[in-house]
This record gives C-alpha cells, structure tokens and sequence, in this order.
C-alpha cells in the first residue's frame, strides 16, 4: 500500500512505483581509465631542399681537384726520396777492398785432403764433380745417410766409453745403402749403410781387382761387366766376398737405423738366424764348438731392451774380423755394448747384405755392388776417398 495520499500521487506521476528511495552517491568512479597522451609542441623540422644540378658540378670538381693535388704531392715524394737515398749511398766514402796473398795459384788442381792422405788430381778446364755429404736412402722416416764417418774405438784405445780420442780416429766412406723389408707388404724395418775405412780402400779394390784379372790395377768395362755378375750370383758372390773379409783386414762398419720402435731381440734372431742357417749348411767351417761360443756371446751382447725409431746401432769390423757392437740412445751418447772376438761371426753377418740368394736387403746388396765398381774402373791406390772439388777462376 502507498504511504502517499491520492493527493500527493496526482502531483507525482513521474515517480515509478519501483524507483528506489536510497541516496545515490554523489560521483560514481569511470570503469574505464582515460589515457591523456601528451603531444609534443615541436614542430617538425621542414624538408630539406635538393641541390641544384649546379651545386652538384661544383662540388664534383672540388672533389677531383683535392685528390689531383694528393697525386702531385705523393709523385713528388716519392722522386724526393729517390733522390735522397741515391745522394746518400754515393756520397759516404767507402774503404776500398783488401787484396790477402793466396797461398797457391788460382789454377792450382790438387786439393789436399785434411791429414796425410793421398791427393785427387782434377785437370784444368775439367768440371768438378759434385759429391754431397748425405746420400738418400729412399725412405722419408730415415731420409739420408752421411756419406762419411769418424770413426773410434774407444774400449780399444783405452778411452772410457762413451768419450772421443783424438788418436786413432778413421774415416769411412760410404760403400752403399738400402733399405729391409719384411713380409710381401714390403714393411720398412731399418735402413742398412756398409762403411770402409778410407785407408783400406786399396785393399778393398786390390782383392776386387785381382779375383776378375790378377795381375792387373783396373778393370775395364768387359771385366767390371764379369765382376758385377760374379757379386750377384749366390755362389760366386759369397766366395769372393768370404775371401775379401778373410784375408784383406779391410775395417768396415755396418750402421743401422730402425725406421720404426723395434727391439734388441728382433734384430738379434735374424743374425743368430743366419748364423744357424750357415752352421748346417757347412759344419766343417761352422760346426765347431768355438763357433758356438761366438754365437752365444752375440745373444748375450745383445740381449737388451728396445731400439726406437731414428736411433743408432753400429757393428765395427777390425783388422783381425772381430765385431764391436755400439749403440746410441741419443740421450747418453754412444755406448760399447761389448764385442765377439770369432772372425766367422762378423764375416757371416756381412754376408747376410753383402751375397746369397736372398740377402737381407737386395737394396743394399745393390748399392754396395754400383759402389764397389766405381772403385775397381780406377787404379789401384789412386782413389782414397771421394771429396767434392772446386776449382778457382
């Protein structure tokens, strides 16, 4: 029921009958946030105004004139200069060159070879061979071989082991060089270098000489051909070689240098291999119990730890055919390892490259043979070694 009077309802019709009668609040607040944003008051700067085709040449000729004149200017400095170094180097006064007094003729052709040795005669007008120090051995991890050694015995001369006598100490020319290989795979164990003492050179081409043609001091091309096939044939070979290292006392040296690690003992039963092979196969020379013995220190001497790659192992023949046995570490120096006294030991070593059917390197076998007929086309005593000679203008 309404409270108010007819009356009063006549003088409200525009109040609804559901309208409420509590007191609105005063502000309602916005659902929404109204974001003001602020706009700069600086004016945009104008468009520049394109240059004129006229602006444009002046600047171009600008540009061409500056870099013309830096052209001058360096062309210039570069004339200064010459110019100064030439006024330099002919202006400062030099000390004109001394002239020494030479103790032979320009033209002098014999060349003496260090201590008392035998002279190599070169003609005049004739050109100089070229000898180098190394030689090439055909294998990139032991490339060269030297062509000459220095070589003592220290044990034997009575120095301690290990140091270097001034006495006593030989030369030895290279003879030739190979390489051993192993298995049809032709794997590279060592390279193989036979030495001769300078001084024995004679003998070495007197026993070559005489076994073709006794009685002469060189031999021609026919018989140098006959001695060649002799040295390659199994059984010739190994008679005039047993003969040369029996009888002459030609001082050698074998030098070996593993082309990868390797050991003692390795090297050890190929040699006490051959030794075996030979003592069957000739027991009246071989089968003695003195041969045996010799064996037997050769395993003892030799029984010893690994050889690496690039090291130094040397046999030394003397005079009387026994055998020294050296070895360098590169760490402590050279080192005697011992020796075997037996001449039979060393000479069947020696045979193993030197001759047979299947030498331990047919590289080496070879080389040593070419090296050999070099010294047998010339007479006997004339050639003590190999020296490059240069002659003087």
């Amino acid at each position: 029921m309404s409270l108010c009077t007819p009356t009063t309802r006549i003088f409200l019709p525009h109040v609804r009958a559901n309208q409420c009668l509590l007191r609105l609040p005063a502000r309602v607040p916005p659902l929404t946030k109204v974001i003001q944003r602020e706009y700069s008051s600086k004016a945009r700067p104008a468009p520049r105004t394109p240059l004129d085709p006229i602006t444009l040449h002046r600047l171009e000729v600008q540009r061409r004139a500056h870099y013309k004149r830096r052209s001058y200017y360096a062309a210039a400095g570069v004339v200064f200069g010459m110019i100064g170094i030439y006024i330099t180097a002919t202006s400062i006064p030099l000390e004109p060159p001394a002239k020494l007094d030479s103790s032979r003729r320009a033209d002098d052709p014999v060349v003496v070879l260090g201590r008392e040795r035998k002279v190599v005669i070169q003609k005049l007008g004739e050109e100089p061979e070229e000898i180098p120090d190394v030689v090439s051995t055909g294998t990139s991890t032991v490339p060269t071989f030297p062509r000459f050694l220095e070589f003592v015995d220290d044990e034997q001369l009575g120095h301690p082991q290990g140091g270097k006598g001034s006495e006593g100490v030989d030369e030895y020319q290279l003879l030739g060089v190979g390489l051993r290989t192993v298995t049809f795979l032709g794997i590279e164990v060592y390279v193989i270098g036979m030495y001769v003492a300078t001084d024995d050179i004679a003998k070495l081409q007197n026993a070559l000489v005489k076994a073709i043609a006794p009685g002469a001091s060189s031999l021609v091309k026919g018989e140098k051909e006959e001695l060649e096939r002799k040295l390659y044939d199994k059984e010739e070979g190994v008679r005039i070689w047993s003969d040369l290292l029996q009888s002459t006392g030609v001082r050698t040296l074998v030098r070996i240098v593993p082309c990868k690690n390797t050991d003692f003992k390795h090297l050890r039963d190929a040699w006490v291999r051959s030794l075996t092979n030979k003592a069957n196969a000739d027991r009246e020379t071989y089968g003695d119990e003195a041969f045996g013995k010799g064996v037997a220190e050769l395993k003892d001497l030799l029984n010893r730890g690994s050889v690496p790659k690039g090291k130094e192992l040397l046999l030394a023949r003397n005079k009387g055919g026994g055998m020294a046995v050296w070895y360098d570490d590169g760490k402590s120096g050279a080192l005697r390892l011992g020796s075997v006294a037996d001449e039979r030991i060393s000479r069947v070593v020696w045979l193993n490259y030197l001759a047979g059917e299947n030498p331990a390197s047919e590289p080496a076998r070879k080389s040593i043979v070419e090296g050999v007929l070099e010294f047998v086309e010339r007479p006997i005593g004339t050639v003590a070694t190999q020296v490059q000679v240069q002659t003087r203008v």
